[in-house]
């Protein structure tokens, strides 16, 4: 369901020597750059870099760096990057350096496949030589570091436990709107242990306990990184693309836009579930992703977003 597709009669070398063309001498031709790169898949873009490299002696990424500016820089330099380890670079830049970047962790995390963090997991030990559970443990505390730490174990139950999902609404119920004050700890090991599926199912019966959305539930018992955490899981439980569509509207809405959150989206997504995104976008909201996307963003930075968004569902 994604926008980005590979392109039928691709050849590394043709497209390796468009790019050189482009940034050669005088100027750039960032038109050429950008409706290029979004027309090809991720792998064919490292086919490109590998092409580039042998044809030229130079690394491609660099070179587009040295002649792009600002966002369109930044969008076009995480197009080239395989989306592991995108990710990868994603979390290390959350935790690394003065202050930690809560929003990448809880969207990363919160978000990807017990497969993908498994995945995560390893390369960040590859890459780094160091554990990205001890290094996110360190980046933070209380009951947002447990959650964190059960998500990067990726063991979430499979399937849908018939028998428990009365009990895990129960204890839901009990640990927050029924009691004084929350038992996070129960919020915390259920959402972060049970399938997608079970947590569904668990909605619903909690639902009809408590009167409430689980959403309503989490926003008064809780604050701060946790609450998001938490609504996040949750968010994504229901459905990935509603999670993202939320994401990008509000990366826009208001005064400024959240550039850096937009091009992780649009970026992440593009070959996975970018359709759905916009489906989800269009029935949550007044207007389309394509029209708000166009109102908030300008220049090349905004035709490739454009692009990555494949269409307008006005």
């Amino acid at each position: 369901m994604g926008t980005v597709k590979a392109s039928l009669n691709f050849n590394a070398t043709t497209d390796a020597e468009a790019l050189y063309k482009a940034m050669k001498g005088l100027g750039t031709d960032e038109a050429a750059i950008l409706q290029l790169l979004v027309a090809r898949s991720n792998v064919q873009r490292q086919q490109i870099k590998a092409a580039y490299k042998t044809l030229f002696g130079k690394d491609l990424v660099d070179d587009l760096k040295s002649e792009l500016t600002g966002k369109f820089e930044t969008l076009i330099v995480s197009l080239m990057t395989p989306p592991l380890a995108y990710d990868v670079a994603l979390l290390r830049n959350a935790i690394k350096g003065a202050g930690t970047n809560e929003k990448v962790l809880v969207e990363v995390l919160a978000s990807r496949t017990p497969q993908q963090v498994k995945d995560i997991v390893t390369a960040y030990r590859q890459e780094y030589d160091a554990v990205l559970e001890e290094d996110i443990a360190g980046d933070t505390s209380g009951h947002f570091k447990r959650l964190l730490v059960i998500l990067l174990q990726a063991n979430r139950q499979k399937g849908i436990q018939q028998e428990n999902i009365e009990v895990d609404a129960q204890a839901l119920f009990k640990a927050g709107e029924q009691k004084f004050g929350t038992d996070e700890q129960s919020f915390v090991t259920i959402l972060g242990n049970r399938s997608a599926e079970h947590l569904r199912k668990v909605f619903d019966a909690y639902m009809k306990l408590a009167g409430f959305e689980m959403e309503e539930s989490i926003k008064r018992e809780t604050s701060g990184s946790l609450k998001d955490l938490l609504l996040a899981v949750v968010k994504c439980a229901r459905s990935v693309p509603a999670y993202f569509a939320e994401t990008v509207y509000y990366a826009m809405k208001g005064a400024g836009t959240d550039d850096d959150t937009l091009i992780r989206v649009m970026v992440s997504r593009s070959e996975v579930d970018m359709l759905d995104i916009r489906t989800e976008f269009r029935r949550m909201f007044a207007c389309s992703m394509f029209s708000m996307i166009k109102g908030d963003t300008g220049g090349d930075y905004r035709k490739t977003l454009l692009l990555l968004c494949g269409g307008d569902d006005a």
